[in-house]
């Protein structure tokens, strides 16, 4: 992994405001224009194809949908996400892959395959987390996620950092370089209240977004394992690091929120 000070210069690129040098733009074919007006509207990124709508947006929210069957069997289902715009229209639907061993046996570290498709069914993007230790008392093989869009082609990772007070997490590129850091609160526990992890830049100066877990009442954040989450981040993101932190979300809720006495 490189040093934060060797990769401050190669990253601007990522964060807002600033296009990634190293990756071709592409031009829009709607209407013809001049070529100073073509270079005035040229795209920031090379937009992954299914990702056009995520690229023009600062705010997603997240619905985990209910399985009442396993609600009322005591079994563990696989998790099925609606992603909307603040609109509330549906652009993403996320689903996951798993075995029923995992499921049932591994908990909150099971691995699992996340794959996201958009209004057409068509799979944007696809989510790979590999079995890791989840308790902060042990430093070694933390979570990682890996993100890819187009399916089968890595985008970005989500590594977590160990800290024995605080839940942390870096969001890398796809050659695993560090973009920016996820930092939650001491306490996770989203009895009352919503629960908030901060988007910070690498040097923790900066506040640029937010994965907001909402509380959704007593009775459904007790008896069953339906979330709902907010996540804000600025609008010329580079679209891939939005999708990565579409996983991290879905991370912080099996970590923090999903209900389960079994696991490792």
């Amino acid at each position: 992994m490189a040093s934060q000070g060797q990769t401050d210069k190669d990253l601007q690129s990522y964060l807002p405001g600033t296009p990634h040098q190293s990756e071709k733009t592409e031009y829009s074919t709607t209407c013809k224009t001049s070529p100073s007006e073509s270079q005035m509207t040229k795209p920031r990124f090379l937009v992954p194809p299914g990702l056009e709508h995520l690229s023009k947006i600062q705010q997603l929210i997240i619905h985990q949908q209910t399985e009442l069957l396993g609600v009322f069997l005591g079994t563990e289902k696989s998790n099925k996400y609606e992603i909307k715009d603040n609109f509330g229209q549906r652009l993403y639907f996320a689903t996951e892959e798993n075995e029923y061993f995992n499921k049932n046996f591994c908990g909150p570290v099971r691995p699992f395959t996340m794959r996201i498709s958009n209004g057409k069914g068509q799979q944007v993007i696809t989510i790979l987390r590999p079995l890791r230790c989840i308790h902060c008392c042990f430093p070694f093989y933390l979570q990682e996620l890996e993100v890819q869009t187009p399916p089968g082609t890595t985008a970005g990772f989500i590594v977590q950092k160990w800290d024995p007070l605080l839940p942390k997490f870096i969001i890398q590129n796809e050659s695993k370089e560090d973009v920016l850091k996820i930092i939650g609160p001491y306490l996770t526990c989203s009895c009352f209240g919503d629960v908030i992890f901060e988007v910070k830049t690498l040097n923790e100066e900066s506040t640029i977004g937010k994965i907001c877990k909402y509380w959704s009442g007593f009775v459904n954040d007790v008896f069953t394992n339906a979330d709902n989450f907010g996540i804000e981040f600025p609008v010329d993101l580079d679209v891939k690091m939005k999708a990565a932190l579409i996983g991290t979300c879905f991370l912080i809720d099996l970590m923090y929120f999903e209900q389960s006495s079994d696991g490792i």
